[in-house]
């Protein structure tokens, strides 16, 4: 006689072959979660392939045994005809990426945000292949808000999501948002606030193009400090290339104990974990490179980010103790070099905000997040066994916006996998 057969069984052996679709806009704020992504599920054992646009940078050396596909998409553009030209060209992309999912069969697509990446999570939805976002900010992307009704979870990086209506919060689960592998390395590098007359270490990051108000506010407020305490300050400053030769005719005659000027740091991991405060941006990047290492920071979001969500970003930090925001209206050199006064005089105040930060952060959100996808796919069963230190959870902590700050991290991954279940079921 047969013995029945197990049709889950049968249909999670057959997604375990699948590949796993990652769509991702080309700039480095969509595109190193994936990267994160891709290397997390690969070590798993899983197959992945990205999909971007015609402009966006893959993985380049990083990851050369993932394959890329690339579709058309664009951006809304100013006017009438850029609004039409952009339609076309999504609607184009659309048709390439409905054939994609026809010729990869992928077991799920998680999208990264970015135009780029609309036209594949949709053409999933429309294939019913489940789809899984990804939201790095502390307010939902536009191109989020255009595919988060058919998509079976959203993984955050913030405790709060604006612009996330009421009926999607079901589908949250709180991942992070992964940071690179030589940052997390960093994560349990100690915080040593400044001594009473020891270096003071200020590292100044302005994002991937540098700010030029940076470059402007920051010799004025050093210039107005008492002169012992910025022969303590140990500088480190990016600029924009067009701003280094005036920043640095303003910066030497302040008698700093060292100063260091560069378009681009090459070695952020390292000065992070060696910096006393850090003065910088708010990018979803920045923010989760600030955490992991447990960094105090004065935040000074981009004021021209699409919907503001860098001053949301910086918000959340602020609330928790973990960071000072400072709207870009009032960084100026007296109110920063005030701030820096009261900071650099309270190691203390330092130290707690450090404390904070770290607590906020987490270096395991690459693979709480492959743990959310794959327990997506098996309808809330365990997407990993290997969890050796589990924690129990209070049962109001079955709430997707209470599962991220556990006692640890392996508790962190399996709330991740707990919440997806809670939404399969």
């Amino acid at each position: 006689m047969r013995r029945p057969t197990d049709l889950s069984a049968t249909t999670l052996d057959a997604n375990a072959n699948k590949v796993i679709v990652l769509a991702a806009g080309g700039t480095g704020g969509h595109m190193f979660p994936a990267e994160a992504l891709a290397r997390e599920l690969l070590s798993r054992g899983r197959a992945v392939t990205l999909v971007t646009d015609k402009r966006g940078h893959a993985f380049g050396e990083n990851l050369p045994e993932v394959p890329v596909h690339r579709i058309r998409a664009a951006s809304p553009g100013a006017g009438i005809v850029g609004k039409l030209k952009a339609a076309l060209q999504m609607g184009l992309g659309l048709l390439e990426a409905r054939a994609l999912m026809r010729r990869l069969d992928p077991a799920a697509v998680v999208g990264f945000g970015g135009y780029p990446s609309v036209p594949t999570v949709y053409a999933a939805i429309q294939s019913k292949v489940p789809a899984l976002l990804h939201e790095q900010n502390a307010v939902l992307g536009r191109a989020n808000r255009m595919l988060i009704a058919g998509a079976s979870r959203i993984a955050v990086a913030f405790p709060g999501i604006e612009k996330l209506g009421e009926a999607q919060r079901a589908k949250i689960v709180r991942t992070g948002n992964p940071v690179r592998p030589a940052v997390a390395a960093r994560r349990l590098s100690p915080y040593e606030a400044p001594g009473a007359a020891g270096p003071i270490r200020l590292l100044v990051m302005g994002g991937s193009q540098g700010a030029r108000v940076f470059s402007e506010v920051i010799p004025a407020a050093l210039a107005l400090l008492p002169e012992e305490m910025r022969a303590r300050i140990h500088l480190a400053q990016q600029c924009r290339p067009e701003d280094l030769e005036a920043a640095r005719d303003a910066l030497e005659p302040l008698g700093l104990a060292r100063l260091e000027l560069q378009t681009f740091f090459r070695d952020v991991p390292e000065r992070l974990a060696a910096c006393h405060l850090a003065v910088t941006r708010a990018g979803a990047s920045t923010i989760a490179e600030l955490t992991c290492v447990g960094r105090p920071a004065i935040l000074v979001p981009y004021p021209h980010a699409t919907d503001d969500h860098q001053t949301a970003n910086a918000r959340h930090l602020a609330e928790a103790g973990a960071a000072w925001l400072v709207p870009q209206p009032s960084f100026t050199a007296q109110a920063l070099a005030e701030r820096l006064s009261s900071l650099l005089a309270d190691p203390q105040a330092l130290a707690a905000s450090a404390r904070a930060a770290h607590e906020w952060g987490t270096a395991d959100a690459a693979t709480a997040l492959a743990d959310a996808v794959l327990a997506m796919l098996d309808g809330g069963r365990a997407a990993r066994t290997d969890h050796t230190d589990p924690v129990k959870t209070d049962p109001k902590q079955t709430d997707p916006s209470l599962t991220d700050h556990d006692q640890s991290h392996n508790a962190r991954r399996s709330a991740a996998g707990a919440s997806a279940k809670g939404a399969a079921e």
